[in-house]
């Protein structure tokens, strides 16, 4: 199937907690993935503003993930530190990995980049700097603080 992805709405919607919501307002995504019908693995393109994050630095138990940049510098940070990727640069995610991960645009101009992922159940995903844990569920993702309390929603 082919798939515009001026046609793909926009989401800039989270599922974080209100206390890091502000770190992902200029992420806008277009799953372009869901788009396409597929159902094994998402895809999504995603645009990050000048001074927006992807998401918290995170790793996951069962899923794996892989970026591609189109556009932009960005800034890979990880356990090994800051790394900046640039168009035609990737970088994988192997489910399992305790290598919290994420990308921050520190530049002055927009980065757009595809982000897939499996969609494997039982995953977990850790927040290695923050107090927030995610637990898949069959009705989307739980969170609580690390010692296993809910956050409010």
């Amino acid at each position: 199937m082919i798939i515009n992805p001026e046609n793909v709405p926009n989401r800039t919607t989270t599922i974080y907690p209100q206390e890091f919501k502000s770190l992902v307002l200029g992420r806008v995504k277009k799953a372009v993935g869901n788009a396409a019908g597929l159902k094994n693995f998402g895809v999504n393109l995603v645009t990050l503003a000048p001074g927006s994050c992807s998401a918290l630095r995170h790793w996951h138990t069962r899923q794996d993930e892989f970026i591609y940049v189109l556009e932009g510098e960005v800034t890979l940070v990880t356990n090994e530190g800051a790394q900046i990727l640039q168009p035609g640069m990737m970088a994988g995610f192997p489910a399992g990995e305790d290598n919290g991960h994420h990308l921050v645009n520190r530049s002055q101009a927009a980065v757009v980049y595809l982000e897939i992922g499996d969609r494997t159940a039982d995953d977990e995903a850790h927040y290695p700097d923050n107090d927030l844990m995610a637990r898949a569920s069959a009705d989307g993702w739980i969170l609580t603080h690390k010692d296993g309390t809910l956050y409010e929603s």
